[in-house]
């Protein structure tokens, strides 16, 4: 029985320049990244490979029609997919990486098997998503009005690029929300039933991180996270291959309805719902994993056990303010749909979760919540 795997290759450069030399880019690359990340890091380098800008196909989070718009506008076949960006900027690469995508939505429904004909080369440029080294790509699936994540090994990258450089330039609220994206994807994958010793080697680990990291932003302020650039980096990657092995839970399920609708940034759709969950499991079960989760936090925040998750989101309150869902405009009416749409459409997902979570009690969260 498999219990653990890690791909792809990890490298560290200190500038994207020492990246650029190391790896040859050329005329037969595609590079897909954002506007701002090439004209403050690509731009005076000169580069001969194609370029795409993601933002130039639509505002938002990605979806299966803004992948069919890039994907006509590559032209030829590319040798390597490189990706510099956030986590949609890196999911959308990895598709782009198959022999065929289109039409998107027949990829996720598995109406085709994926097939890998090109080297993919991931450079995150935020701490949160740690997509550069997951085989996971996560769109909205316009028609169906929710996202959905697509997993499989061919979607794998050969190479996964840290350059704590690259997160230089990223507003604090970016920062925040992308790191505390990483701390759930830690906590999920380490109370997944599918996690193992391994996998929670590291997920604690980048859970102790992330935590202590915050305890010094919030001691120190909000610059101080210059300092620690290269600890999230890792953090990040950390919590991916724990939950590229042990999966993401009910969580990420709740977000998606959330993002797919209001178009959310990832990371904060999923500190919308992440106590939410907490708290509901644990007034379904209190020993166990969540137990050992409980004393390892309340142990970096110096606190009784049984108030360990009252400090985490006291500490998580003073990185990034919590909203309730009805201040992103989310009508008391959508709580019934969303929790429907969670149920049926991301079975993914909630299979991994720390206890069974009925409809009802999806329900319930969402309301809490509101």
């Amino acid at each position: 029985m498999k219990e653990f795997m890690v791909r792809p290759s990890v490298y560290k450069f200190d500038t994207v320049r020492e990246f650029i030399k190391d790896f040859d880019l050329g005329k037969e690359d595609f590079i897909l990244t954002t506007k701002p990340v090439f004209e403050f890091h690509l731009k005076e380098l000169n580069l001969e490979c194609q370029i795409k800008f993601y933002e130039m196909y639509g505002e938002g989070e990605p979806s299966d029609e803004k992948v069919e718009k890039i994907y006509e506008d590559i032209v030829g076949t590319p040798k390597r997919v490189i990706a510099v960006g956030g986590g949609s900027v890196l999911d959308i690469a990895k598709l782009f990486s198959l022999k065929r995508i289109t039409p998107v939505e027949d990829l996720y429904e598995g109406k085709f098997e994926p097939i890998k004909d090109k080297e993919l080369v991931l450079v995150p440029t935020t701490c949160g998503t740690g997509s550069e080294i997951t085989n996971i790509a996560i769109l909205e699936l316009i028609n169906k009005g929710t996202k959905k994540g697509l997993s499989c090994d061919e979607m794998f990258a050969d190479a996964a690029i840290l350059i704590p450089e690259l997160l230089q330039g990223l507003p604090f609220k970016v920062f925040a929300s992308s790191s505390i994206d990483a701390l759930i994807h830690a906590v999920e994958s380490a109370l997944s039933p599918n996690g193992n010793e391994i996998t929670r080697i590291f997920s604690y680990k980048a859970v102790e991180m992330i935590l202590k990291g915050y305890i010094l932003i919030r001691d120190k302020g909000e610059e101080y996270r210059s300092e620690l650039l290269g600890d999230f980096s890792l953090a990040s990657l950390l919590a991916g291959i724990a939950f590229s092995n042990a999966g993401c839970a009910a969580v990420h399920a709740l977000s998606y309805p959330l993002g797919a609708k209001y178009h959310i940034p990832h990371g904060e759709s999923n500190y919308a719902v992440f106590m939410g969950v907490m708290n509901n499991y644990m007034e379904l079960k209190t020993d166990g994993e969540i137990k050992v989760l409980r004393t390892f936090i309340s142990k970096i925040l110096s606190c009784d056990e049984e108030d360990a998750f009252i400090g985490l989101e006291e500490l998580l309150e003073c990185i990034l303010k919590k909203k309730k869902l009805s201040e992103y405009g989310v009508s008391e009416d959508e709580l019934d749909i969303f929790a429907k749409s969670v149920m049926e459409n991301q079975e993914r997902l909630m299979k991994n979760n720390f206890v069974e979570l009925a409809e009802e009690r999806v329900l319930k969260i969402y309301k809490e919540l509101y």
